[in-house]
């Protein structure tokens, strides 16, 4: 019902002879209107007071953001995810409301229907079993894509079939998280992400995207200038935050002030109340070393209006963290007003960029962008530095998709692509098909696909 054939509004209506199941159920940040924005519940198929679970795989808007709505319009059942994916979701909701109420463009659902979400909520950890209705029994894996992002096994009927939605997944090892399970007791077809599935997406290693990162970040700050890098509150800033702490603590780069703007505060510190979903080498730094680099005086939280104001107008070079991180809202937009006609500064994109988004069209080289300012439409002058990293998404990249289908035991008979623009899902099913004979799918919104 919605994340088929394109990036946003991941929804999944999953009908068996004794139940109905979504797994995610979120919304297009990047969308223009309704239609583009929210999932297809209108289905003639779907009745939300049929609906036995909602499962959620991870905390991004994009596949928690329309939950509250399921609980606005009488869903009274259970939503099934990990303790972190809770605690998360909850915070971008409310972000979420904030910031439509802010731009005048409020949402179908209220602060109220995200508490009565929460009150439904039934946190698992990776690994246990759950009966979650009459046939199917759930079992979340780690999915390596954020803190507490999981991969979710269905063992449905009495084994007959067992159905795996990889949600959004990094098989790679990062400073912050241990890479995705790729081992399974039994699946006979699985549903994976393909948002950087086209052959041409083969991203830099890590190591390699860090050196990019500081040696951009070095050359902006000795002429003076100021770094915009917009992230994901959850995830990337958490992973930028690690590279720039230990960088400057070793001297590497100069000791600048990095403020953190948006919501990145809070959810760092419940990255740091889930130590256990951590990367072993970051548990271990924390627990036996007592060094936390989250908590690290190189970073300054900012508070208020009148504090982003003194950032923007003082001469001083810093780096900024700030959400969102499309710049399709939140106060990333306010600094990139403030320091885009400057060519000391430099803008740095670190993460996917969606289709109709600012932060696409300037990746793409606008060379002045049309924005609201007061009320009023400006045309801004884009001078700074724009510089685009790959390496720090919490996305595999074509190789490690690949590598991914390749080390998964057992082997699925069936897999279905989504979560990826039309020519990326459609290039990587064709390339998973020649490479390893396993009969795959793109299916398209709306489109209904029996497994058995």
């Amino acid at each position: 019902m919605g994340g088929f054939r394109e990036v946003g509004r991941s929804c999944l209506f999953l009908q068996t002879p004794n139940s109905k199941v979504i797994l995610d159920c979120g919304v297009n940040v990047a969308g223009v209107d309704d239609k583009t924005s929210y999932p297809y519940l209108n289905v003639p198929e779907f009745n939300l007071h049929d609906l036995d679970a909602v499962i959620v795989t991870h905390a991004h808007l994009d596949h928690t953001g329309f939950v509250p709505y399921l609980y606005h319009y009488g869903y009274e059942g259970p939503t099934y995810c990990t303790t972190p994916t809770r605690d998360l979701m909850t915070l971008l909701q409310q972000d979420h409301i904030d910031i439509s109420h802010r731009e005048d463009n409020p949402l179908p659902f209220n602060i109220k229907d995200v508490k009565e979400s929460i009150n439904k909520t039934i946190c698992l950890d990776y690994g246990e079993v759950t009966d979650i209705s009459p046939d199917i029994r759930l079992t979340l894996h780690n999915a390596g894509h954020i803190v507490g992002s999981a991969m979710a096994h269905l063992h449905i009927g009495d084994g007959k079939h067992n159905f795996v939605y990889t949600g959004d997944f990094k098989n790679e090892k990062s400073r912050l998280l241990e890479p995705s399970v790729t081992r399974f007791p039994r699946i006979e077809s699985m549903v994976m992400e393909s948002t950087y599935g086209g052959h041409e997406d083969v991203t830099p290693t890590r190591n390699t995207a860090e050196k990019e990162l500081i040696k951009t970040i070095y050359s902006t700050l000795n002429r003076g200038g100021k770094v915009l890098i917009p992230v994901f509150a959850v995830g990337r800033a958490q992973e930028i935050m690690i590279v720039l702490e230990e960088y400057i603590n070793h001297g590497i780069l100069k000791d600048v002030p990095v403020y953190l703007d948006g919501m990145i505060w809070e959810a760092t510190a419940i990255h740091t109340a889930h130590p256990e979903y951590l990367s072993n080498d970051l548990r271990d730094q924390i627990f036996h070393v007592g060094k936390n680099p989250f908590i690290s005086e190189v970073f300054k939280k900012v508070t208020n209006p009148e504090q982003r104001r003194d950032i923007i107008e003082s001469d001083e070079p810093c780096v900024i963290l700030s959400t969102s991180g499309m710049l399709t809202g939140g106060n990333s937009v306010e600094y990139f007003k403030n320091i885009c006609e400057d060519e000391k500064n430099t803008i740095i994109f670190v993460g996917y960029q969606s289709e109709g988004s600012l932060g696409r069209r300037i990746q793409k080289g606008w060379e002045e962008v049309p924005m609201d300012d007061d009320g009023v439409t400006r045309l801004y002058h884009i001078n700074l530095e724009v510089t685009t990293i790959d390496g720090f998404s919490g996305h595999s990249d074509r190789k490690q998709l690949m590598e991914y289908v390749r080390r998964l035991s057992p082997k699925p008979d069936k897999i279905l692509v989504c979560h990826g623009d039309a020519y990326k899902a459609l290039d990587l099913a064709s390339s998973i098909y020649r490479s390893y004979k396993i009969e795959t799918k793109t299916p398209m919104n709306l489109e209904t696909t029996r497994l058995q």
